[in-house]
């Protein structure tokens, strides 16, 4: 079992203690999708692993967020902010908008990366570095401005 998966389960069993009814039902929510991830996979899980479910919990409800907002739901769209909160404390600190970018010069003079050819790369290496830190969806954005202008 991994730590961050023990930590749940932990902070689920409090939550029941507490009879705090959504965290034990947003808890139990996610363990499950982490029990089916390992199933899926067809091994044993890593951090890393725990770590893809809880983004793809926040991604899918920051969609239906949008959709809340849409449709004039407000109160739906609330409940899924704080849920994404909760999730968010189990995620590693993300780096400031600085830091990513300090972190995309070292490694594009690391790798020598001239041009919009080599964004692969240093998204690579980025990945590889920084797994966890930075959310890749604005970095390749970064990078890209970088490696053209």
């Amino acid at each position: 079992m991994t730590q961050l998966l023990a930590r749940l389960q932990n902070d689920l069993t409090s939550a029941r203690k507490a009879q705090d009814k959504s965290r034990v039902l947003l808890l139990g929510t996610i363990i499950a999708d982490i029990k089916n991830r390992e199933i899926e996979l067809k091994r044993d899980l890593v951090d890393d692993d725990v770590l893809e479910v809880l983004r793809r919990g926040i991604k899918r409800r920051r969609e239906s967020i949008d959709m809340y907002d849409k449709g004039g739901r407000a109160e739906l769209a609330a409940q899924e902010r704080e849920e994404i909160a909760i999730i968010s404390a189990y995620l590693p600190k993300q780096m400031s908008e600085d830091d990513v970018k300090k972190a995309i010069s070292a490694v594009i003079s690391e790798t020598g990366a001239a041009g919009i050819k080599d964004m692969g790369k240093v998204i690579g290496v980025l990945k590889g570095k920084y797994a966890g830190q930075m959310d890749f969806a604005k970095a390749s954005g970064l990078v890209k401005a970088a490696l053209t202008g």
